[in-house]
Protein backbone atom coordinates (compact mmCIF):
# COMPACT_ATOMS: atom_id res chain seq x y z
CA UNK A 1 0.00 0.00 0.00
CA UNK A 2 1.42 3.60 -0.96
CA UNK A 3 0.45 6.44 0.91
CA UNK A 4 1.14 9.43 -0.60
CA UNK A 5 0.45 12.07 1.69
CA UNK A 6 1.66 12.08 5.19
CA UNK A 7 -0.90 12.03 8.15
CA UNK A 8 -0.87 14.31 11.08
CA UNK A 9 -1.87 13.15 14.75
CA UNK A 10 -2.01 15.03 17.78
CA UNK A 11 0.45 14.42 20.41
CA UNK A 12 -0.29 15.30 24.19
CA UNK A 13 1.98 17.24 26.22
CA UNK A 14 2.95 14.85 28.84
CA UNK A 15 4.41 12.93 26.09
CA UNK A 16 6.44 15.33 24.53
CA UNK A 17 9.30 13.90 26.11
CA UNK A 18 8.70 10.44 25.35
CA UNK A 19 9.48 11.79 21.34
CA UNK A 20 12.75 11.80 21.74
CA UNK A 21 14.75 15.46 20.79
CA UNK A 22 13.20 18.43 22.67
CA UNK A 23 10.38 20.00 20.85
CA UNK A 24 10.51 23.78 22.00
CA UNK A 25 13.13 23.91 19.13
CA UNK A 26 11.86 26.17 15.50
CA UNK A 27 12.69 23.86 13.09
CA UNK A 28 11.05 20.12 12.87
CA UNK A 29 13.26 17.35 13.57
CA UNK A 30 13.20 13.83 11.99
CA UNK A 31 13.63 10.39 14.19
CA UNK A 32 14.94 7.76 11.71
CA UNK A 33 13.92 4.73 13.57
CA UNK A 34 10.28 5.19 13.36
CA UNK A 35 10.25 7.21 10.29
CA UNK A 36 8.10 10.55 12.16
CA UNK A 37 8.70 13.87 11.56
CA UNK A 38 7.58 16.03 14.40
CA UNK A 39 6.90 19.91 13.77
CA UNK A 40 6.37 22.87 16.14
CA UNK A 41 2.65 24.42 15.59
CA UNK A 42 0.25 26.34 18.02
CA UNK A 43 -2.77 24.23 18.18
CA UNK A 44 -5.04 22.79 21.33
CA UNK A 45 -2.46 19.65 21.69
CA UNK A 46 0.35 21.73 21.15
CA UNK A 47 2.53 19.26 19.07
CA UNK A 48 1.49 17.56 15.70
CA UNK A 49 3.58 14.56 14.26
CA UNK A 50 3.78 13.96 10.74
CA UNK A 51 4.07 10.06 10.12
CA UNK A 52 6.18 10.03 6.65
CA UNK A 53 4.53 6.89 4.49
CA UNK A 54 5.65 7.27 1.52
CA UNK A 55 7.46 3.46 1.31
CA UNK A 56 5.73 0.90 0.05
CA UNK A 57 3.49 -1.35 3.08
CA UNK A 58 3.99 -5.55 2.25
CA UNK A 59 4.96 -4.47 -1.40
CA UNK A 60 1.05 -4.03 -2.20
CA UNK A 61 -0.14 -1.06 -4.15
CA UNK A 62 -3.70 0.18 -3.98
CA UNK A 63 -5.28 2.45 -5.86
CA UNK A 64 -8.76 2.93 -4.83
CA UNK A 65 -10.70 2.62 -7.87
CA UNK A 66 -8.74 1.23 -10.56
CA UNK A 67 -10.09 -2.60 -9.50
CA UNK A 68 -13.53 -1.62 -10.47
CA UNK A 69 -13.07 0.58 -13.19
CA UNK A 70 -13.78 -2.41 -15.57
CA UNK A 71 -16.58 -3.39 -13.55
CA UNK A 72 -18.64 -0.38 -13.72
CA UNK A 73 -18.14 -0.70 -17.55
CA UNK A 74 -19.92 -4.37 -17.59
CA UNK A 75 -22.71 -3.46 -15.44
CA UNK A 76 -25.64 -3.38 -17.73
CA UNK A 77 -28.08 -0.33 -17.86
CA UNK A 78 -30.89 -2.37 -19.54
CA UNK A 79 -34.04 -2.44 -17.21
CA UNK A 80 -34.64 -6.34 -17.74
CA UNK A 81 -30.96 -7.46 -17.41
CA UNK A 82 -29.86 -8.67 -13.95
CA UNK A 83 -27.20 -6.66 -11.91
CA UNK A 84 -26.08 -10.00 -9.78
CA UNK A 85 -25.47 -11.98 -12.94
CA UNK A 86 -21.22 -12.50 -12.69
CA UNK A 87 -18.69 -15.36 -14.19
CA UNK A 88 -22.34 -17.22 -14.96
CA UNK A 89 -22.67 -18.55 -18.43
CA UNK A 90 -25.51 -18.98 -20.30
CA UNK A 91 -24.94 -22.41 -20.79
CA UNK A 92 -24.93 -23.06 -16.91
CA UNK A 93 -28.01 -21.40 -16.92
CA UNK A 94 -29.78 -23.69 -19.67
CA UNK A 95 -27.94 -26.96 -17.59
CA UNK A 96 -29.81 -25.82 -14.27
CA UNK A 97 -33.15 -25.40 -15.98
CA UNK A 98 -32.87 -28.79 -17.71
CA UNK A 99 -31.79 -30.36 -14.23
CA UNK A 100 -34.97 -28.73 -12.31
CA UNK A 101 -36.79 -30.29 -14.68
CA UNK A 102 -35.38 -33.94 -14.38
CA UNK A 103 -35.62 -32.93 -10.45
CA UNK A 104 -39.72 -32.17 -10.93
CA UNK A 105 -40.19 -35.25 -13.14
CA UNK A 106 -38.47 -37.91 -11.04
CA UNK A 107 -41.03 -35.98 -8.12
CA UNK A 108 -44.16 -36.82 -9.97
CA UNK A 109 -42.57 -40.51 -10.87
CA UNK A 110 -42.41 -40.78 -7.01
CA UNK A 111 -46.10 -39.16 -6.12
CA UNK A 112 -47.43 -41.67 -8.67
CA UNK A 113 -45.71 -44.50 -6.44
CA UNK A 114 -46.76 -43.41 -3.92
CA UNK A 115 -50.69 -42.45 -4.90
CA UNK A 116 -50.74 -46.38 -6.20
CA UNK A 117 -49.40 -48.06 -2.76
CA UNK A 118 -51.77 -45.69 -0.60
CA UNK A 119 -54.79 -47.59 -2.69
CA UNK A 120 -56.86 -50.05 -0.51
CA UNK A 121 -56.03 -52.69 -2.45
CA UNK A 122 -52.97 -51.90 -2.26
CA UNK A 123 -52.25 -50.64 1.23
CA UNK A 124 -49.00 -50.86 1.86
CA UNK A 125 -48.66 -47.39 3.81
CA UNK A 126 -45.16 -47.78 4.74
CA UNK A 127 -43.80 -47.73 0.79
CA UNK A 128 -47.03 -44.82 0.40
CA UNK A 129 -44.65 -43.05 3.24
CA UNK A 130 -41.97 -43.80 1.53
CA UNK A 131 -42.54 -42.57 -2.11
CA UNK A 132 -44.71 -39.24 -0.71
CA UNK A 133 -41.52 -37.70 0.99
CA UNK A 134 -39.20 -38.91 -1.90
CA UNK A 135 -41.73 -37.01 -4.05
CA UNK A 136 -41.68 -33.81 -1.53
CA UNK A 137 -37.60 -34.29 -1.21
CA UNK A 138 -37.00 -33.90 -4.93
CA UNK A 139 -39.28 -30.79 -5.06
CA UNK A 140 -37.58 -29.30 -2.65
CA UNK A 141 -34.09 -29.87 -4.45
CA UNK A 142 -36.18 -28.36 -7.78
CA UNK A 143 -37.02 -25.13 -5.54
CA UNK A 144 -33.67 -24.79 -4.23
CA UNK A 145 -32.04 -24.61 -7.65
CA UNK A 146 -34.75 -22.12 -8.72
CA UNK A 147 -33.58 -19.82 -5.57
CA UNK A 148 -29.97 -20.27 -6.86
CA UNK A 149 -30.58 -19.46 -10.51
CA UNK A 150 -32.37 -16.37 -9.63
CA UNK A 151 -29.46 -15.54 -6.78
CA UNK A 152 -27.28 -15.98 -9.62
CA UNK A 153 -29.00 -14.01 -11.95
CA UNK A 154 -30.40 -16.35 -14.57
CA UNK A 155 -33.75 -16.84 -15.75
CA UNK A 156 -35.96 -19.86 -14.31
CA UNK A 157 -37.75 -21.69 -17.46
CA UNK A 158 -39.96 -24.84 -16.55
CA UNK A 159 -40.42 -27.40 -19.38
CA UNK A 160 -43.20 -29.71 -19.74
CA UNK A 161 -43.37 -32.93 -17.27
CA UNK A 162 -43.65 -36.76 -18.85
CA UNK A 163 -46.75 -38.64 -17.70
CA UNK A 164 -45.39 -41.22 -14.90
CA UNK A 165 -47.12 -44.69 -14.92
CA UNK A 166 -50.14 -45.08 -12.19
CA UNK A 167 -49.36 -48.99 -12.34
CA UNK A 168 -46.09 -50.73 -10.74
CA UNK A 169 -47.66 -54.27 -9.93
CA UNK A 170 -44.98 -56.72 -11.65
CA UNK A 171 -45.87 -60.45 -12.80
CA UNK A 172 -42.28 -61.93 -11.37
CA UNK A 173 -41.22 -59.09 -8.96
CA UNK A 174 -43.97 -57.73 -7.56
CA UNK A 175 -44.97 -54.41 -7.08
CA UNK A 176 -43.04 -53.31 -4.12
CA UNK A 177 -39.83 -55.10 -5.57
CA UNK A 178 -40.46 -53.39 -9.21
CA UNK A 179 -41.09 -49.79 -7.50
CA UNK A 180 -38.06 -49.83 -5.41
CA UNK A 181 -35.74 -51.17 -8.10
CA UNK A 182 -37.01 -48.47 -10.03
CA UNK A 183 -36.79 -45.62 -7.32
CA UNK A 184 -32.79 -46.82 -7.58
CA UNK A 185 -32.59 -46.35 -11.23
CA UNK A 186 -33.97 -43.22 -11.08
CA UNK A 187 -31.65 -41.60 -8.30
CA UNK A 188 -29.02 -43.18 -10.23
CA UNK A 189 -29.62 -41.35 -13.39
CA UNK A 190 -29.98 -38.25 -11.29
CA UNK A 191 -26.82 -38.75 -10.19
CA UNK A 192 -25.12 -39.09 -13.51
CA UNK A 193 -26.78 -35.71 -14.49
CA UNK A 194 -25.66 -34.01 -11.63
CA UNK A 195 -22.21 -34.96 -12.00
CA UNK A 196 -22.15 -34.20 -15.72
CA UNK A 197 -23.48 -30.11 -13.90
CA UNK A 198 -20.60 -30.08 -12.07
CA UNK A 199 -18.46 -31.19 -14.57
CA UNK A 200 -19.91 -27.98 -16.66
CA UNK A 201 -19.28 -25.98 -14.16
CA UNK A 202 -15.70 -26.36 -13.41
CA UNK A 203 -14.85 -26.47 -17.17
CA UNK A 204 -16.36 -22.87 -16.57
CA UNK A 205 -14.43 -22.33 -13.56
CA UNK A 206 -17.56 -21.43 -11.56
CA UNK A 207 -16.60 -22.07 -7.97
CA UNK A 208 -19.70 -20.77 -6.87
CA UNK A 209 -21.97 -22.63 -9.00
CA UNK A 210 -19.35 -26.42 -8.22
CA UNK A 211 -19.86 -25.09 -4.26
CA UNK A 212 -23.53 -25.08 -4.62
CA UNK A 213 -23.60 -28.46 -5.94
CA UNK A 214 -21.27 -30.33 -3.96
CA UNK A 215 -22.80 -29.08 -0.76
CA UNK A 216 -26.30 -30.08 -1.68
CA UNK A 217 -27.37 -32.33 -3.95
CA UNK A 218 -23.91 -34.61 -4.69
CA UNK A 219 -23.30 -36.29 -0.81
CA UNK A 220 -27.12 -36.59 -0.34
CA UNK A 221 -26.92 -38.63 -3.87
CA UNK A 222 -25.26 -41.15 -2.89
CA UNK A 223 -26.14 -41.69 0.23
CA UNK A 224 -29.44 -42.10 -1.22
CA UNK A 225 -28.29 -44.59 -3.56
CA UNK A 226 -26.73 -46.36 -0.98
CA UNK A 227 -30.14 -46.52 1.29
CA UNK A 228 -32.34 -47.76 -1.33
CA UNK A 229 -29.85 -50.26 -2.70
CA UNK A 230 -29.81 -51.80 0.51
CA UNK A 231 -34.01 -51.66 -0.12
CA UNK A 232 -33.59 -53.23 -3.35
CA UNK A 233 -31.83 -55.87 -1.83
CA UNK A 234 -34.00 -56.50 1.13
CA UNK A 235 -36.87 -57.02 -1.01
CA UNK A 236 -35.17 -59.35 -3.23
CA UNK A 237 -35.32 -61.89 -0.26
CA UNK A 238 -37.89 -61.62 1.10
CA UNK A 239 -39.93 -62.42 -2.10
CA UNK A 240 -43.46 -61.38 -2.95
CA UNK A 241 -45.53 -62.74 0.24
CA UNK A 242 -45.71 -61.75 4.06
CA UNK A 243 -42.54 -60.49 4.02
CA UNK A 244 -43.25 -57.36 2.33
CA UNK A 245 -45.64 -56.80 4.74
CA UNK A 246 -42.72 -56.90 7.42
CA UNK A 247 -40.73 -54.56 5.23
CA UNK A 248 -43.56 -52.07 4.86
CA UNK A 249 -43.73 -51.89 8.40
CA UNK A 250 -40.41 -51.11 8.88
CA UNK A 251 -40.81 -48.30 6.58
CA UNK A 252 -43.73 -47.31 8.57
CA UNK A 253 -42.32 -46.93 12.03
CA UNK A 254 -38.89 -45.21 10.45
CA UNK A 255 -36.91 -48.16 9.42
CA UNK A 256 -37.64 -50.30 12.87
CA UNK A 257 -38.39 -53.95 12.16
CA UNK A 258 -42.18 -54.57 13.67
Amino acid sequence: MILGSSSSVCVSLSERLKLGPSLSSSGPFFKPENGVRFSKRNGDCGVVAKAMMNEPILNTAFEPFEEVKKELLVIPTELHASLARQNYTDQSEAALNAQINVEYNVSYVYHAMYAYFDRDNVALKGLAKFFKDASMEERQHAETMMEYQNKRGGKVQLLSMIMPFSEFDHAEKGDALYAMELALSLERMNNEKLLNLHRLASENNDAQFVDFLESHFLVDQVEDIKKISEYVAQLRRVGKGHGVWHFDQMLLNGGVAP
